[in-house]
């Protein structure tokens, strides 16, 4: 009985870890009520595993009970709910649980895995295609990082399922205002089956609200910020609790996991087929020439057939093409994709396509043009046939339409209508908050109404975590791009504070895209090594605290420990159904960090008459990330190329070598060894870019130059 105990107690705590891999992938808690904790009898590490896990699967979570309509915590009585709503302000009289259903879950056919998509599922979808049948996994690429938003491709197949699924276990039988008291149990019993579950017992209470209290948000925008003024600096504080100065970096750095709920606004895109991959939906998409009921695409589609004449002449003078588009060459890791091509321009479109896709959620599609873009930017002639489209990898006839429209008119319908639409513009520029993922940017607009970040801090400062917070407070800094020599200067300061912590044989390489040669950069991503192995362990944190004491940073935005605590081996190999999504950000040692630089021409005479005299200087976003030495070619290679260009990495080292290939190393998919190319000890005598060589000679591959990897 004991040891029963004790493994359901196990299991509780590992479904409640960030780390777990017992809990399935499929679960999606996003379009659930706003839920609020009841905190009562939860112990600090327990609310923290709770909050995360909540977060993880895209919970919406709140802390203004104004909102909350589902309450969770250690409630096991009416009474005691009872007792936590009252003390919240909260004016409710009980409704009389209705009878369940045996299975809600069944009754909605809710499938028990999840399904691969097929290569036929995904070329179906309009302006779709890719060029592999699998799911790409999870993994970091400077890319995702550097906005904080990892890239977790959920299948959208389920989500009208799961909105039912959500109607079965929260039934409401009337328009009133419903609140739910729910049993801790009840996270743990779905975070186990991978999917939601019947309340069953674990409701405690439920109820129709007569009234709430008033929102928490009533602070403006220069009152939060004046407050936030006040706070001590975060090396003030660290200072102030150095014996604890670990764990108070860990505890102050939490990353980004956006929450959401379902988008109630009539601009809401598709959700009837896989990943919702129409074109934008609503009056404003609707062109005032077409017909009433015949769509964009359609249109599109006409237009090809009515303008490809010209392009059909036997005489057309079309280039041969490269080796790789003869070959058929789907990898983009396996050519050379420079900057600033002979199709930028029409680029420019797709981009903007893809980004399109992104805001409705799109995960197919994102990846889709993002194939399409890799393959036209490393085609090396100026289009000028759609049959040259119809040819590269990737591509087909949807993109040959857009080429076509593109050629005939100077611009894309679906990019004019993107760049005109209001509801896009709030949605892109709630994106650009860094922390801020595309689900979160819709829940702003959609469910809560926001139309610009003053709303966001008046209204819901208190819902937004801390690294969110930061992301609002500088969002006009943060997009300022960093000139290179800036990016040059900050790497040259964590470079000296390294070699004053261990020796000068520290390396620090930039990577990202300062080393595919962007002229400004976003932020600045830098590698970190040492030839001793016992050099780099913890090495992250002890930077980040002497570079807190002299000023540089003000803010640690998230601190991962993850390769120090295994020992600083490659990443396990776990199968995609054992891991829990978006392990792979995590796979070594970083910190994202707020940078700025502590001096200044007259600081001296500022703070003579002023102690608290602001600091005019910007603030940057900087990722400092820590590789032992006998895994840094693995490091830099996988932080140098633009997004697709890592994709494309890791399926073709799964796909050809049968490997899986992280940024902290390689393992054999069939055993799960470390493969070791670049030797035990890593290659001695030479330099991390020696070591990116010789990873591109393990993998079979050519080298590719950095500024050859600009898939975008």
């Amino acid at each position: 009985m004991d040891e029963q105990y004790h493994s359901s107690q196990t299991m509780r705590a590992a479904s409640l870890s960030p780390t777990s891999t017992l809990s399935l992938p499929g679960l999606d808690l996003s379009n659930l009520p706003p839920i609020a904790i009841l905190t009562a009898h939860l112990k600090d590490e327990e609310l923290r595993q709770l909050k995360e896990t909540l977060r993880r699967y895209d919970a919406p979570l709140t802390a203004d009970v104004s909102r909350a309509s589902v309450f969770i915590g250690k409630v096991g009585t009416k009474r005691r709910a009872e007792f936590e709503i009252r003390a919240r302000k909260l004016v409710v009289e009980e409704v009389a649980a209705l009878k369940r259903s045996a299975s809600p879950v069944k009754a909605v056919g809710l499938p028990r895995k999840r399904r691969k998509v097929s290569r036929a599922q995904i070329t179906a979808h309009e302006g779709d295609s890719t060029t592999e049948d699998e799911t790409v996994e999870d993994s970091e690429t400077e890319d995702e990082s550097r906005t904080g938003k990892q890239v977790t491709p959920v299948s959208s197949s389920f989500r009208s399922e799961e909105v039912l699924q959500v109607a079965q276990v929260f039934d409401k039988t009337s328009n009133d205002d419903i609140i739910w008291v729910v049993k801790l149990d009840w996270i743990d019993a779905c975070v186990s089956a991978g999917h939601l579950v019947p309340l069953a017992d674990n409701l405690v209470y439920k109820a129709k609200v007569l009234e709430r209290p008033k929102s928490l948000n009533n602070k403006s925008i220069k009152a939060i910020f004046a407050t936030a003024g006040k706070t001590a600096p975060a090396s003030q504080t660290l200072l102030a609790t150095r014996p604890h100065a670990v764990q108070d970096i860990l505890d102050r750095a939490k990353s980004d996991v956006s929450t959401t709920t379902t988008p109630k606004s009539t601009y809401q895109p598709h959700r009837s087929s896989n990943h919702g991959s129409r074109r934008f939906e609503g009056k404003s998409y609707a062109s005032s020439t077409q017909p009433a009921g015949k769509s964009y695409a359609s249109q599109t589609a006409h237009l090809l057939q009515a303008t490809t004449s010209e392009y059909e002449g036997e005489d057309t003078d079309v280039p041969q093409p490269p080796d790789w588009v003869k070959k058929g060459v789907k990898y983009s890791c396996q050519r050379f994709t420079p900057a600033n091509g002979p199709n930028e321009d029409f680029l420019d479109q797709l981009k903007k396509i893809r980004t399109v896709r992104t805001l409705i959620d799109d995960d197919i599609g994102v990846r889709a043009y993002s194939t399409i873009i890799a393959s036209i930017a490393a085609y090396p002639y100026k289009l000028s046939h759609p049959r040259e489209i119809a040819m590269l990898p990737g591509c087909d006839e949807k993109t040959a339409v857009l080429f076509v429209e593109w050629k005939n008119t100077g611009k894309i319908q679906a990019v004019e209508d993107y760049e005109n639409d209001e509801a896009m513009k709030v949605l892109r520029s709630f994106y650009d908050i860094w922390g801020v993922g595309a689900k979160t940017a819709r829940n702003f607009y959609y469910n809560n109404h926001w139309t610009e970040l003053d709303d966001i801090i008046e209204f819901g400062w208190n819902d937004l975590d801390r690294v969110q917070q930061i992301g609002v407070k500088y969002y006009d800094e943060f997009l300022v791009p960093i000139p290179r020599n800036e990016v040059e200067q900050i790497a040259s300061v964590v470079h000296d504070c390294a070699i004053r912590l261990r020796d000068d044989r520290i390396t620090v390489t930039i990577v990202g895209g300062y080393r595919r040669g962007k002229q400004a950069s976003g932020d600045v991503d830098m590698i970190v090594s040492h030839p001793d192995l016992s050099c780099t362990a913890g090495l992250v944190r002890e930077i980040v605290e002497a570079l807190e004491e002299t000023e540089w940073i003000t803010h640690t935005l998230t601190m991962n420990m993850t390769n120090t605590n295994r020992g600083q081996h490659a990443l396990p190999f776990r199968s995609a159904k054992g891991a829990a999504g978006g392990v792979g950000f995590d796979t070594l040692d970083k910190a994202l960090v707020v940078w700025q630089d502590p001096t200044w021409l007259t600081r001296t005479q500022d703070l003579a008459e002023n102690p608290k005299a602001k600091n005019p200087n910007i603030h940057r976003r900087v990722d400092i990330i820590i590789a032992p030495w006998r895994t840094v070619g693995c490091a830099i290679m996988g932080w140098s190329g633009g997004t697709t260009f890592q994709r494309d990495l890791r399926r073709y080292a799964k796909a050809v070598k049968g490997w899986k290939f992280d940024s902290s190393g390689i393992r054999s998919r069939s055993t799960g060894e470390a493969v070791l190319l670049e030797g035990p000890e890593g290659v001695v005598g030479g330099s991390p870019e020696d070591a990116e060589r010789v990873v591109f000679e393990g993998l079979g591959l050519e080298y590719v130059p950095p500024e050859y990897r600009v898939t975008y």
